[in-house]
């Protein structure tokens, strides 16, 4: 399956998929309100100023399985980083990353390692996964590597359309 047939939703509940965004790189990225690295929203946002002229878009996919983190309803989810971050953004549906309910989505993006070599379950919340404006897993990066740090802006850089 190609990660541009998977069906998904927006976060106010429209009928989306990655196909929206063929022909450009994404950053698809496990997002929670309540969580010690929330503030990564901030450098999230930086990228997507940054790089949204070029073909580039951040995607972020609200989760409440690690630690409760993101109990919100999508429209406390939506005002939260609107409002807190100034999220500019897209932000698709609450959806799972591990476990007997993930979502295709992440079946698909947890199937691609690490820079060390790992691939599987989602480590926590802000896990990040490029994805090439072809649709294939360019890179994925774990939870503490930073939005704008040199590993991921050169990731981004090189898969630019």
């Amino acid at each position: 399956m190609s990660l541009y047939d998977i069906p998904l939703h927006t976060l106010s509940g429209a009928d989306t998929s990655l196909a929206e965004y063929k022909g450009k790189a994404v950053l698809v990225v496990n997002v929670a309100s309540k969580c010690g690295l929330t503030p990564q929203y901030e450098g999230l946002e930086r990228l997507q100023k940054r790089y949204e002229d070029r073909g580039f878009t951040v995607l972020g996919v609200p989760c409440n399985q690690f630690g409760g983190q993101e109990p919100g309803s999508a429209e406390e989810i939506e005002t939260f980083c609107s409002m807190t971050y100034g999220v500019t953004f897209p932000m698709l549906a609450k959806l799972e990353v591990n476990g007997e309910g993930r979502h295709a989505l992440y079946s698909e993006l947890t199937a691609t390692p690490d820079a060390a070599g790992a691939a599987g379950d989602v480590q926590w919340n802000f896990e990040k996964f490029l994805v090439t404006p072809a649709g294939t897993v360019a890179a994925r990066f774990r939870p503490n590597v930073q939005p704008e740090s040199d590993e991921i802006t050169s990731q981004i850089e090189t898969n630019l359309p």
